[in-house]
C-alpha cells in the first residue's frame, strides 16, 4: 500500500466526517502520527486513525464495543465499527487535547491513576482478546535482533532472559479476567471535550485482559530508572491505591506484583533505543543509555517472583 495515498485519503475520510458532524467546522487538518504501525489524523474536531495492517477486525470491534460501553474512562469512538480503507481498518473518534510535553509539573499523573483503577475494576467481556503488552515487547526484543551488531544489545538480550515466559509471550498471562489497557503512559489521555474536559484514556490496540500491573509498569520502571522523579511516582501510586486499583496491594510493597512487568517495559523501551540507533548509526543519547545501564543491572538479580508471576 502507498503510505502517501493512504495518507491522503484518510485525510479525505477525516474531513468528510467532520464535516458530517458539524458543515460549518473550520478546514484545519494536522496529521498526528504517520508510522508502519498506525497513521492518525485529525481535521476539525475529527479523528481519523488506520490500525497497524495485521489488525484482526473482530478483536479491534470488541475493542472498540469496550471504549463505547465505558464513555467515562475510555474515549468512545464515533463508530461501533471499523471502515476498511485500501485494506487497512480505520476507526474514528472525537478531537481530545493532549498532555502538553512542555508543562511535565502539569501532567495528571492522578487522573492516569485513577482512570485505570476504575479500568481494573470494569467486568471485561468474555470474547475479549488478550491485553498485548508482552507481544509489544517481544516485537521489540525481536526488532533488535534484526537490526545489527551493537554494544548495548548484549544486556537488552540477557535482561529478557530473565523475564517468565508470560512477560515475553511466550506463554499465556497468569490473569485473563482482568480488563487492562495494555499500553498506559501520558500520550494515552486527553481531555474531552476539548480543551479542558475530563481526562480520558485513548487508544484501544492493545486493550484486553490480562495482568493489570502491566498498565503500571511504564511509570515504575521510569521511576526505577530516575527518568520519573519520586514524588511523582509517590502521587501516581497513591492515586491508584485511593481508588480502589486491584494491580497492586492496597498498602505496603508494591514491588512483588511489578517487578516483572516494569523488568519487561525497560527491556522492550532499551531495546527500541538500541534498534532506532543502530538503524540512524547514531550513539545512545542519555536516557538511552540510562535504560540500557538498567538492564545490565537488572540481567544480574532476578525478578522478584511471587507465585502468580512464575507461573
Amino acid at each position: 500500500m502507498n503510505p502517501t495515498l493512504l495518507l491522503r485519503d484518510l485525510t479525505a475520510q477525516a474531513r468528510a466526517t467532520a464535516h458530517a458532524r458539524s458543515p460549518a467546522c473550520p478546514c484545519e487538518a494536522a496529521t498526528l502520527a504517520d508510522r508502519s504501525d498506525g497513521t492518525v489524523v485529525r481535521h476539525a474536531d475529527t479523528v481519523a486513525k488506520a490500525h497497524p495492517p495485521d489488525t484482526d477486525p473482530t478483536e479491534l470491534a470488541g475493542r472498540l464495543t469496550v471504549a463505547a460501553g465505558h464513555p467515562g474512562i475510555l474515549l468512545p469512538p464515533l463508530a461501533p465499527t471499523p471502515a476498511d480503507l485500501h485494506g487497512r481498518l480505520v476507526t474514528f473518534w472525537p478531537y481530545g487535547s493532549p498532555v502538553d510535553p512542555d508543562t511535565p509539573d502539569a501532567a495528571p499523573w492522578e487522573a492516569a491513576a485513577a482512570l485505570l483503577a476504575r479500568l481494573h475494576r470494569t467486568p471485561a467481556p468474555q470474547a475479549l482478546p488478550v491485553m498485548r503488552g508482552p507481544a509489544k515487547a517481544a516485537r521489540a526484543v525481536a526488532r533488535l535482533r534484526d537490526a545489527g551488531r551493537h554494544p548495548a544489545a548484549a544486556p537488552v538480550h540477557r535482561a529478557w532472559d530473565t523475564l517468565p515466559a508470560w512477560a515475553r509471550a511466550e506463554a499465556p498471562m497468569p490473569d485473563t479476567t482482568t480488563l487492562c489497557h495494555g499500553d498506559l503512559h501520558l500520550g494515552q489521555l486527553v481531555r474531552h471535550p476539548a480543551p479542558d474536559g475530563p481526562w480520558l484514556l485513548i487508544d484501544v490496540d492493545d486493550l484486553g485482559v490480562g495482568v493489570p500491573a502491566w498498565d503500571l509498569a511504564r511509570p515504575a520502571a521510569w521511576y526505577a530508572c530516575g527518568l520519573l522523579p519520586p514524588d511523582e511516582w509517590g502521587r501516581f501510586l497513591a492515586a491508584y491505591r485511593a481508588a480502589g486499583g486491584p494491580a497492586v496491594p492496597v498498602d505496603g510493597d508494591p514491588w512483588p506484583a511489578l517487578d516483572v512487568p516494569a523488568r519487561a517495559i525497560t527491556v522492550q523501551t532499551a531495546a527500541r533505543a538500541v534498534a532506532k540507533a543502530v538503524a540512524a548509526g547514531r550513539p545512545l543519547d542519555e536516557v538511552e543509555q540510562s535504560v540500557v545501564d538498567a538492564c545490565d543491572r537488572m540481567a544480574t538479580v532476578p525478578p522478584q517472583l511471587t507465585r502468580e508471576h512464575a507461573k
